[in-house]
């Protein structure tokens, strides 16, 4: 059975974001995001296999949580879907999912040292953000999430956390709306920047549990502002038909 199509909304939303995360430097030509179907259950929006600066409306493509497109495309798919697809299965509160490889976040995640919140627009990294091994779950690999397998198991290192650093790789952050996704993922990068340059200078007095999470919920009701200056500094954008 045919599904619902998506609001027009959510899937505009969806292609400023990827322009967003483009324009921020967090995604050059590779990495994604998504966000679950707004009507329709185990269904998630993601652009077919296209850079992040040039998705476009007819690039949506619906996938079930088994990576399978759902709705009509000829276009190739990512190879890492299944990064989103198992972190919905396993994460009902999860709303959107950003993967990307923001390059001051590789050094943590090859040193398996935790990003921690340096800063108050961090907050949501709490105590600390989770770490993925892909040897632990499929040896020696490309290091893609390129089946439902290594998918499941990345979700598992994920568990409740908002941030999961993948060695070799990238991280992946989750959020509870689009527009929070995209701002974790901006700010994971910059909290990985504002970390790496502070250990040079001393101690580093990082959040504590309770700063940080009372930062994250005060930053949660400012995130429409940063959005709509987001999406004002794209400039003219084309996001097609």
């Amino acid at each position: 059975m045919p599904i619902q199509p998506p609001a027009p909304d959510l899937v505009d939303r969806l292609v400023y974001a990827n322009r967003i995360l483009y324009d921020h430097g967090v995604v050059d030509g590779l990495g994604h995001a998504s966000v679950r179907h707004d009507s329709a259950s185990g269904v998630f929006l993601l652009s077919c296999n296209r850079a992040p600066g040039m998705v476009r409306r007819q690039d949506i493509v619906c996938y079930d949580y088994d990576g399978n497109a759902v709705s009509e495309t000829s276009e190739r798919p990512y190879l890492e879907r299944f990064i989103h697809a198992e972190i919905y299965r396993a994460r009902p509160d999860v709303v959107a999912v950003v993967h990307s490889h923001s390059p001051s976040v590789i050094p943590f995640a090859i040193t398996q040292n935790p990003l921690r919140p340096v800063f108050h627009m961090s907050g949501f990294l709490g105590t600390g953000s989770a770490h993925f091994e892909i040897r632990e779950a499929g040896g020696n690999t490309d290091m893609l999430i390129r089946s439902p397998y290594l998918g499941e198991a990345l979700a598992r290192s994920l568990g409740s956390h908002s941030c999961v650093l993948m060695r070799g790789h990238g991280s992946t952050v989750v959020g509870n709306s689009l527009e929070q996704a995209i701002y974790r993922a901006i700010y994971t990068e910059v909290n990985a920047k504002l970390q790496l340059a502070a250990q040079g200078l001393g101690e580093i007095s990082f959040l504590n549990e309770e700063e940080a999470q009372l930062s994250s919920d005060m930053n949660d009701g400012q995130i429409p502002r940063s959005w709509s200056l987001w999406v004002k500094r794209l400039g003219e954008v084309d996001i097609g038909n």
